[in-house]
């Protein structure tokens, strides 16, 4: 069954663009919005990761848990999310040091 999708990539090529453009709508510059089947979305996902080299992206789907969504992020990033008893929470970094102790 489809489902709405949000993906936010920075710094990745025209051509991976073009190809996001394709299956999702892009509603401000590297900010992707679309319904698609989760093959479709495993699909784009991985091409994301496998360009991002120096940019960010995240990634945020439905889900059947307690907050009704999950996020895959790549590259390097100040924020990262971390599991927190079943709850996504976002672990922040300063100076490139963790300020949230992962368990």
């Amino acid at each position: 069954m489809a489902s709405m999708i949000v993906l936010s990539a920075t710094a990745i090529p025209d051509y991976l663009r073009g190809a996001l453009s394709r299956w999702l709508l892009e509603v401000t510059p590297e900010l992707y919005i679309g319904t698609v089947s989760a093959r479709v979305r495993d699909e784009l996902w991985a091409s994301v990761t496998a360009c991002t080299a120096d940019g960010t992206a995240v990634l945020a789907y439905p889900s059947d848990n307690e907050q009704g969504f999950e996020l895959r992020t790549a590259g390097a990033q100040r924020r990262r999310p971390v599991d927190f008893d079943g709850l996504t929470l976002i672990a922040f970094r300063r100076d490139g040091k963790e300020t949230a102790n992962p368990a």
